[in-house]
């Protein structure tokens, strides 16, 4: 059992913490259902998101009295066990004597930690909970929970946080001026090939970062978590999916290729490998909306969750990149999950990047299609030929720079910049 004195002075002292630490505000749920989990990868900004919810209650004059943070990484927690949570009311009502606001950071790291949830639920704490595994919505613990907690998707910053987390408008005004666009334009580029990881917005040198959260994420949440006997098995497997990001990829296919590079290795080990991934959050899925329930799962396309992270594993990856940040802002507006039914791929005769059932809404990605050719003709004909198949009141061809109307017998297909689309003008 945790000592209570070491728990009481890392209570106070995550005070100071919060109440010290510069957050760039986020868009935040609403307070009408106060009993939240974030989800998402490590370092997407999880924890500043709690940060800020605190400072917010102490805006509104709350004190310490009526909250209570813990961040379950800290180190001094190494030996928290779920049979120490009641601990942490202990300690919180002999130093207050007050019901606190529970702030609960990184709590995947308890065994365990559903069924305290539930009940501090049942006794109606108000309770926000950040956590860095796909597992946490798994069907067990949702069960366990019983619907008194909603879920929040936490991504690394879209393309308008980073730019106000810059300082760049990008209004409609500045927007046409040219040394405001201009600025704009410039970090476009950054944001597109180096991310929207918070902690990495302001380094004017971002590749050591990305490669230290890789690493934690790879060695830490991976690797370590699941007991992987053969990590460099785990790092050619992502290296091949980082290359194939573009194209959908069997898990036969897979274990032949690695096989050939590493001694055999099984379909199964590929399938467990990619679901590690996934829980961490490094890879999210996409199926194809066309194919049979077998090739749905076995056959995919798969994504990193950062812009920053994929571009690691590239040589020349323009157009894996653009393709990539298409996806995670779809992911953003339309949620994801392991049986995420909002957003597809199409593949049977003819391929479309992405399928929005929802909204009817077809997307291709291409760095460019300003030179007539294969490249042009491609986009263009599946976007001519997707309407007899699906419906699609929307038809888009995402570039870095180029637009354009095409027409055809459905209508139009409009060319922008993915910014443009992103940014909404």
């Amino acid at each position: 059992m945790i000592n209570k004195t070491v728990l009481k002075q890392i209570l106070a002292s995550n005070q100071k913490d919060v109440e010290n630490y510069q957050v760039m505000p986020r868009e935040l749920p609403s307070d009408e259902f106060e009993r939240r989990v974030f989800i998402g990868v490590r370092r997407a900004g999880k924890s500043f998101m709690l940060y800020q919810k605190m400072q917010q209650k102490l805006a509104e004059g709350h004190g310490w009295d009526s909250m209570l943070y813990l961040n379950f990484e800290d180190d001094r927690l190494s030996d928290f066990s779920v049979e120490d949570f009641e601990l942490i009311l202990e300690c919180h009502a002999e130093m207050y004597d007050q019901r606190p606001m529970l702030f609960l950071d990184e709590v995947q790291n308890i065994d365990g930690w559903e069924k305290f949830a539930r009940r501090m639920a049942d006794a109606k704490y108000k309770m926000w909970i950040t956590g860095s595994n796909a597992k946490m919505l798994s069907s067990e613990i949702m069960t366990t929970l019983g619907g008194r907690y909603l879920t929040t998707e936490v991504y690394p910053y879209s393309f308008q946080e980073f730019l106000d987390a810059k300082g760049v408008p990008y209004d409609e005004h500045a927007l046409l001026a040219t040394e405001s666009r201009a600025k704009m334009l410039r970090q476009w580029s950054e944001y597109l090939y180096w991310g929207g990881l918070p902690e990495s917005v302001n380094l004017s040198v971002k590749r050591d970062y990305l490669t230290s959260t890789l690493q934690k994420i790879y060695l830490g949440d991976i690797v370590s978590r699941n007991k992987i006997s053969n990590p460099n098995l785990l790092r050619l497997l992502l290296k091949k999916l980082a290359e194939s990001v573009r194209q959908p990829v069997s898990y036969n296919r897979l274990s032949n290729v690695l096989s050939s590079v590493s001694g055999k290795i099984t379909m199964p080990t590929v399938s467990k490998y990619i679901e590690y991934s996934e829980d961490a959050w490094l890879l999210l899925r996409l199926r194809n909306v066309s194919a049979a329930f077998a090739d749905k799962e076995t056959s995919c396309k798969y994504y990193f969750v950062d812009n920053g992270v994929l571009n690691l594993f590239l040589l020349d990856g323009d157009t894996a990149l653009l393709e990539n940040l298409t996806a995670l802002t779809l992911f953003r507006k339309y949620g994801h999950d392991k049986d995420n039914e909002r957003v597809f791929f199409y593949n049977d005769k003819v391929e479309v990047d992405f399928y929005v059932p929802e909204d009817k809404l077809a997307i291709q990605t291409s760095f460019s299609i300003s030179k007539a050719g294969s490249t042009r003709e491609r986009e263009v004909d599946a976007l001519n030929k997707i309407p007899k198949v699906l419906a699609c009141d929307r038809r888009i061809i995402l570039t870095y720079e180029e637009s354009d109307t095409i027409t055809d017998d459905f209508g139009t297909i409009e060319v922008m910049p993915l910014w443009k689309w992103i940014l909404g003008q």
